[in-house]
């Protein structure tokens, strides 16, 4: 893991899931390990002492992946000046240790997509949500 995964991750857990509570922001933060875990096309990757390596941070960045990370997305300036002492924000810290350090259980049933019940992607279409918390749905078995 690089030095700014826990930022790169709370920050995303901020921009994706800050009004769902605990629950929802664990819910986005193990979709988010559950695809730097996997080697798929939605996995970021860094190149370290030549060789291609998955990471968190460039795992949450990765093109039109996480909305909140789209230059015209009306979350990417919260996630970018949100204060440090902004209390949710320190949630999404301490949600993104847990993560980050394997405490945090997935119970999400290895969920590596979600969308907001408002809308429905066509990725989505023909799929059954495995867990559901808040204004999202999750899946884990979109190819």
């Amino acid at each position: 893991m690089q030095k700014n995964d826990l930022d790169i991750l709370a920050r995303t857990l901020y921009g994706e899931a800050r009004g769902e509570g605990t629950e929802g922001m664990e819910a986005v933060a193990n979709v988010i390990m559950n695809r730097y875990r996997k080697p798929k096309w939605y996995t970021g990757y860094i190149v370290l002492n030549g060789k291609k390596v998955p990471d968190i941070a460039e795992t949450c960045r990765k093109k039109s992946q996480f909305s909140c990370w789209n230059e015209k997305d009306v979350n990417r300036q919260k996630i970018l000046s949100v204060a440090e002492n902004c209390q949710i924000f320190q949630e999404c810290l301490q949600v993104a240790s847990r993560a980050l350090s394997g405490e945090l259980i997935d119970f999400t049933n290895g969920a590596d997509f979600y969308h907001t019940r408002q809308i429905m992607p066509a990725w989505a279409k023909g799929h059954t949500p495995c867990y559901e918390c808040g204004n999202h749905l999750f899946y884990n078995d979109v190819k």
